[in-house]
């Protein structure tokens, strides 16, 4: 006796607490969720006021058992799961199956495990707030009610394995209708007229762009056809341009907040390349703990599941310091920044942030994976960058006409980088024209006249909005209330997984499934699928947390018309019967059925027409550009089963006789060999780009890439 136990979720934490606390405490995990509603049944009275029916999960006897021998054992126990509803109803189950009263001070949390933190929570001990633990039940049994209900009618009336649920449906929802209004848009065609000018003989070069017709009010003009940019084009002809204007002033660029859930996961996405569950993957390993050599198991980050852009007094004094000493003085901001929470439910954690400001990510570099690594910096860089100064910019507008028509170039010159220096900016709207990006003009004053170098008119068309990506369908949820920083990643994986959706590189497409999945819904169960509905029952989930509502009376003002709706669609809804597209060709194991199209868990592929007497399939082959690096034969593209529908290369001569061996994830770039090492070149996507990169791993440029 004598020893207190400390019980967390991962064992990871676990070694990571464990080097704060001393040897008067044992350390131990629950592994996430012990209890849980049963998967065969239910498990929710609706007629007894929703009373859930909790069942220790599968696999988690032996952990219970565990902790019973532990707390039997032990003085005290603290249950330190993590500080969010999950967390809270995970500690009171624990406190439950451990015979803990869960009004007595068992409960300790913190925002980031330090020592400092740690210690902190272990002398100031709490209750189990029940306000957050009713609003995860809430949660979980609104989900469960809506899944069980709903998901049986969608496999009777349209294909088994599928669900729906509160935020999936509207998720997908709002790729649909992006879909549609990608299909619907009808471009129109402009015109844009550029001049590339000099105002002395080609030493300062630049490019001014045509604006409207110039007069006592100028009149900016849109050229809708190729008769409008001739007109222009004749008005000027021959003609050198005078600046009739001249406007210089001053800027500022303010950093960016410190990330939450959501922002975390969209830079990640621009930024590195990273999935949301990527990205929430290698966050919670950072934040759980990693090795650190001569440190031991060390917390990187702060919670990573927050609404929250709060800072710390500590956070921001640490980070001022650091900033000073590292950029100097006049890279810290004068006055503490203060961001704000879109509302006060978002302030129960901090934003997401450094919890070491003596370990930066170079001097732990050599003990983090390479995505452990890209992503603590990203967090790094973000969070010193909101304590600095702002960045400092000159402007200079020029206006300049020939012939009546007037033309303008925008410049603009960094005369202090401030944040920048920490944290540069990215282009956020690849989409738009590179001419109405700023660069810095030569120094230009009014009656200063123009050469003309050359004149450029394009036509171009208007474009449609873009398609979702995993980051701006994020960013929709977030914008329209939909889920929670914890749902973002999972709500995407479960419509990907469904084939409600699918991914064409990083763009997010609904699905043939999707669209007839979403539409019986909009039909028959419109609040399932209607973004403000989901959106207020996210305010009233946040009611139950605070208090402020009874979780009962949200779920007894759902239930009852959502269950009728159930009860009236089982008659009227017609079953939707799939046509599978015909390939035209013969099976060939049983020379009988038609080789047809069909949609699985891991995308589209050819299968026999007589399954399940015949279980032939096959992987759709798409032929792709380029040819195979090894005997100069065509290449096609297929679909991982094994990684979730991933597309990998292979020659087309695979599986004839003779094969070529050639497979590779990466795309082959045509007739081009390593200088280095005579491997054959592959195409790298970075930051939306595509790159050329030596295939042999091992090759000496690749080794340095990876060093850069």
């Amino acid at each position: 006796m004598g020893k207190k136990l400390v019980i967390v979720e991962s064992p990871a934490k676990a070694k990571t607490i464990g080097r704060y606390l001393g040897k008067d405490y044992r350390i131990s995990a629950s592994v996430g969720h012990i209890k849980d509603l049963p998967q065969s049944t239910l498990g929710v009275d609706v007629n007894n006021g929703f009373k859930p029916v909790y069942i220790t999960m599968r696999g988690k006897e032996k952990v219970i058992r565990e902790l019973k021998e532990l707390s039997s054992d032990s003085d005290f126990v603290y249950i330190a799961t993590d500080p969010d509803r999950e967390g809270e109803a995970i500690a009171w189950h624990i406190a439950n199956a451990l015979k803990i009263d869960p009004s007595s001070s068992c409960r300790i949390t913190f925002n980031e495990i330090t020592k400092k933190a740690v210690k902190d929570a272990v002398d100031n001990p709490r209750t189990i707030d029940m306000s957050l633990v009713n609003a995860q039940q809430a949660r979980r049994i609104l989900d469960r009610l809506v899944g069980y209900e709903l998901s049986p009618l969608l496999w009777n009336k349209i294909r088994k394995g599928l669900s729906a649920g509160r935020v999936q449906s509207v998720a997908t929802r709002l790729v649909m209708e992006r879909d549609m209004q990608i299909d619907a848009f009808v471009p129109e065609e402009y015109w844009i007229i550029k001049l590339d000018v000099t105002p002395d003989d080609k030493k300062n070069k630049f490019s001014i762009k045509y604006v409207g017709t110039y007069g006592d009010k100028t009149e900016k003009k849109k050229l809708s056809c190729k008769e409008d940019a001739d007109k222009v084009l004749a008005n000027i002809k021959g003609k050198d341009l005078d600046i009739v204007s001249v406007k210089k002033g001053k800027k500022e660029r303010n950093p960016f907040p410190p990330f939450t859930t959501s922002t975390l996961q969209q830079e990640a996405s621009r930024r590195l390349g990273f999935t949301s569950r990527r990205t929430m993957s290698v966050a919670q390993q950072l934040y759980e703990g990693v090795e650190i050599a001569g440190q031991g198991q060390t917390a990187l980050v702060s919670y990573i599941r927050t609404d929250s852009v709060r800072i710390s007094d500590e956070a921001v004094a640490a980070s001022r310091a650091l900033i000073e000493e590292r950029f100097g003085k006049e890279y810290v901001c004068p006055y503490k920044r203060v961001y704000k929470n879109k509302n006060s439910a978002q302030d129960a954690h901090e934003a997401i942030r450094p919890t070491h400001f003596d370990l930066d990510p170079e001097a732990v570099k050599a003990s983090l994976s390479a995505e452990q690594y890209k992503l603590y910096k990203l967090i790094w860089d973000r969070f010193l960058s909101t304590q600095m100064t702002a960045a400092s910019l000159d402007t200079v507008t020029v206006d300049a006409v020939a012939g009546g028509e007037l033309f303008r170039a925008q410049g603009e010159t960094i005369t202090f980088p401030g944040f920048l220096k920490a944290y540069a900016d990215l282009k956020e709207d690849t989409s738009k024209d590179e001419e109405d990006e700023k660069v810095a003009l030569p120094e230009l004053n009014e009656g200063d006249v123009l050469k003309v170098l050359k004149t450029d008119a394009q036509m171009k068309n208007t474009l449609p909005p873009p398609h979702y990506t995993e980051a701006t369908l994020i960013k929709a949820m977030e914008d329209n209330g939909i889920g929670r920083p914890s749902t973002y990643a999972p709500t995407i994986s479960v419509i990907l997984e469904r084939n409600y959706v699918e991914k064409k590189g990083k763009n997010i497409h609904i699905t043939d499934l999707g669209k007839v999945v979403t539409e019986m819904l909009e039909k028959n169960f419109s609040e399932i699928v209607d973004v403000s509905f989901t959106a207020e029952m996210e305010r009233k989930l946040d009611d139950i947390e605070t208090g402020s509502k009874e979780w009962t009376s949200v779920l007894s003002d759902f239930y009852p018309g959502f269950h009728k709706q159930i009860a009236e669609a089982a008659d009227k809804i017609e079953k939707v019967k799939f046509e599978d597209e015909k390939t035209g060709e013969v099976c060939p194991e049983c020379g009988k059925g038609e080789l047809v199209i069909k949609e699985g868990k891991f995308g589209k592929f050819i299968a026999c027409s007589r399954y399940p007497d015949c279980k032939y399939t096959k992987n759709i082959e798409i032929t792709a550009k380029g040819k195979c690096p090894l005997c100069g034969s065509g290449i096609i593209s297929l679909k991982s089963r094994k990684y979730k529908g991933k597309s990998f290369y292979t020659c087309d001569k695979k599986g004839s006789d003779p094969e070529c061996g050639f497979i590779s994830w990466d795309l082959p770039v045509d007739d081009r060999k390593c200088e280095e090492c005579g491997s054959y070149m592959v195409w790298k996507r970075f930051r939306g780009k595509s790159y050329p990169r030596c295939s042999n791993k091992d090759c000496p440029t690749n080794a340095r890439k990876k060093k850069e």
